[in-house]
């Protein structure tokens, strides 16, 4: 079964209105791969204005949200107000959000149920420390990271699963196209034995960590890499590239 490419590229805490803007008059005039499906993850800020400026082709992701619709938690947004900017994506439990702001794998499982229950797209980020590699648990990590996940889920088919080494990330250290590509079989093996086969085949697990122009057509050849979740390469022309990676 064929699985579209999807690139997703997170902004992070990047950018204002003139760089932004101009960053998407590149993406808006770009040539881009029809067969690729595009998701920008903006700073909640500039949600709206991502959404107004970008051309409706490609998505966009807000880079967090809250497990509730509403209520007293401040500095919070929820996937109703998310939705309500025409915005379809969350990111996940991106690996800032759990070792930076202390996010637990309950708290980004109950986020994933209530986001999927308002209909959002969820891209839900795993992935392994430099210790927990060099200590061999990589998989024993991104397994139980990937249970939580999995338990919160009824419809795959509006979860895109990102797998990004923690030691990858804005480090320049990019695993190498075979480390990714073991990882995600390993993932896609899981996935076969505790969700089911039809799911293991049909869900797209994506790579992220220091992809950039140079690696990414490498890592986009490997059979289990469906994709990018592309970090600082994505605020610059060079994102283009990343996104015709098969073509």
């Amino acid at each position: 079964m064929s699985r579209k490419f999807f690139v997703g590229g997170n902004w992070k805490m990047n950018g204002d209105k003139k760089s932004l803007g101009e960053l998407i008059q590149t993406m808006n005039g770009g040539k881009v791969d029809p067969n690729v499906e595009v998701v920008c993850g903006a700073p909640s800020i500039y949600l709206d204005f991502a959404r107004s400026k970008l051309d409706a082709k490609f998505g966009v992701a807000a880079q967090n949200c809250y497990k509730v619709p509403k209520g007293a938690f401040t500095g919070e947004i929820s996937p109703a107000m998310i939705k309500d900017c025409g915005v379809n994506w969350v990111i996940l439990g991106h690996s800032e959000r759990r070792h930076v702001f202390g996010e637990s794998d309950e708290l980004i499982g109950q986020k994933t149920a209530h986001a999927l229950e308002n209909g959002l797209g969820v891209i839900a980020c795993i992935g392994e420390k430099l210790d927990e590699r060099e200590g061999g648990i990589t998989e024993k990590v991104v397994f139980a990271q990937t249970k939580v996940i999995a338990d919160n889920v009824k419809d795959w088919s509006k979860v895109v699963l990102a797998y990004e080494p923690v030691w990858a990330i804005g480090t320049g250290k990019t695993a190498s196209p075979q480390q990714a590509q073991e990882v995600h079989e390993k993932l896609r093996d899981w996935l076969k034995t505790n969700v089911s086969e039809a799911v293991a085949n049909s869900v797209r697990i994506i790579y992220g960590g220091s992809v950039t122009g140079g690696t990414c057509k490498e890592l986009a050849s490997q059979k289990d890499v469906d994709g990018f979740l592309v970090g600082g390469a994505s605020l610059k022309p060079e994102f283009i590239e990343i996104i015709n990676a098969k073509a």
